[in-house]
């Protein structure tokens, strides 16, 4: 009795325990890892059947689960900065602990793989993005006539833009983005922000992101936009959209909305308009924007 009793007790423990996969995405990756003679999956496919494999017995189990990205060259500086041997199965272990806290992660709800994989590329993207956003914005510095702080000036204009957003839009489920053209690439921030009963619900991350990315655009002027669409049952789409600034948005008209989205960014082809939807000029913000007597 006293033996069931115990057993019974560790069955429940285990049920409050959280765990971690670090997980191979693709191809390439899965055949960097093959380098280690202690990984012993040969084929990607067959490795990802077994992965899913796992993840289905925990969830049976009552175990909640966490699916990592697991980059081998991530992995690789890891082991180096540590000073763990990268061909280990406890180093892959530890590389994936810290994942938990640090990295892009997606809970595992029974869902097929197929479906959580680019869920998780997503996600770290969404985390690659902003993390990029964030230092640039760190290295702008001061203003030479102000002394303020550009990056954390620009972020709390980009958060008032936001905010006045979504305060003027009509109401109904609002779909953000906005795409920051740099150098390098060009950054590109989602927000959903669905209207449930007259109030305004935004994952916060998402938030953090799309503000990080439009502060961006506003102090570096570099060339972006931040279109709105915003959809309502029993009534067509209604897209609006503004052209980034010097710490400001300037609105588009409703033929430039139109011709934004019925042209390929790519060739520049015209694209037929979609139907049920009407381009529209947005709503008044209802503020004048930063003081002309000073810009950063």
């Amino acid at each position: 009795m006293a033996y069931t009793d115990h057993r019974t007790l560790r069955r429940v423990l285990r049920r409050e325990i959280v765990g971690t996969i670090g997980l191979l995405t693709d191809d390439h990756d899965f055949r960097a890892m093959r380098r280690y003679d202690s990984f012993v999956f040969d084929d990607h496919t067959t490795y990802l059947k077994h992965v899913e494999a796992v993840l289905r017995t925990r969830a049976l189990q009552g175990s909640r689960t966490t699916v990592a990205l697991f980059d081998p060259e991530d992995y690789a500086e890891f082991c180096a900065r540590t000073g763990l041997d990268p061909d280990s199965h406890t180093s892959r272990a530890r590389f994936t602990a810290a994942l938990a806290s640090t990295g892009p992660t997606v809970p595992y709800e029974g869902q097929p793989l197929a479906d959580l994989l680019p869920t998780l590329v997503d996600e770290a993207v969404r985390q690659a993005t902003w993390e990029y956003a964030t230092m640039l914005l760190a290295r702008l510095g001061a203003c030479a006539s102000c002394g303020e702080d550009l990056g954390r000036a620009a972020f709390a204009r980009a958060s008032h833009l936001l905010a006045r957003i979504l305060d003027t839009a009509p109401p109904g489920d609002r779909h953000l983005v906005c795409s920051v053209s740099g150098p390098a690439e060009t950054l590109v921030a989602v927000l959903h922000a669905d209207d449930t009963a007259g109030r305004t619900e935004l994952d916060e991350a998402e938030a953090l992101e799309f503000t990080t990315v439009l502060a961006l655009g506003l102090a570096t002027e570099s060339p972006g936009g931040l279109v709105m669409r915003i959809s309502k049952p029993g009534t067509p789409d209604r897209v609006h959209g503004w052209r980034l600034r010097a710490f400001d948005l300037d609105p588009l008209t409703a033929g430039e909305v139109f011709d934004a989205y019925c042209t390929d960014a790519e060739s520049g082809d015209l694209i037929p308009p979609e139907s049920n939807v009407d381009y529209c000029a947005p709503p008044d913000l209802g503020e004048e924007g930063p003081s002309p007597a000073h810009h950063h």
